[in-house]
């Protein structure tokens, strides 16, 4: 069963930047597709980015052109490099992996403010 773990998140100014990472463990990471999602408070949970396994990239719409997924499979990680950010991306960010079934991590809060 794979596991997953976020790291990466906290306070951040407006207009900054921010790299989360999500390292599974206990199983082949080439063979999930990965994604990250969003939920803040009062709010669905919302598609952030996913990337598949032979790397084809979907983005939210609220976050194209400044969020950017990316995976290493060597190290079992997925990553979201966040720019520019805005008080609107705060949320708590999930990692989710998928293969047959999906297995979210425990969330990682992100906090835009100045």
């Amino acid at each position: 069963q794979v596991q997953l773990v976020e790291s990466g998140g906290g306070l951040v100014q407006p207009g900054g930047s921010l790299r989360l990472s999500c390292a599974a463990s206990g199983t082949i990471f080439s063979l999930y597709h990965m994604g990250w999602y969003r939920q803040a408070p009062g709010k669905q949970r919302e598609l952030v980015a996913f990337i598949t396994t032979n790397g084809i990239i979907t983005y939210g719409d609220s976050v194209k052109g400044r969020f950017t997924i990316s995976r290493e499979n060597t190290k079992s990680t997925v990553y979201l490099q966040m720019n520019s950010v805005k008080p609107e991306d705060t949320a708590v960010y999930y990692c989710k992996a998928v293969r047959v079934v999906e297995v979210w991590g425990q969330g990682t809060l992100v906090t835009v403010s100045s």
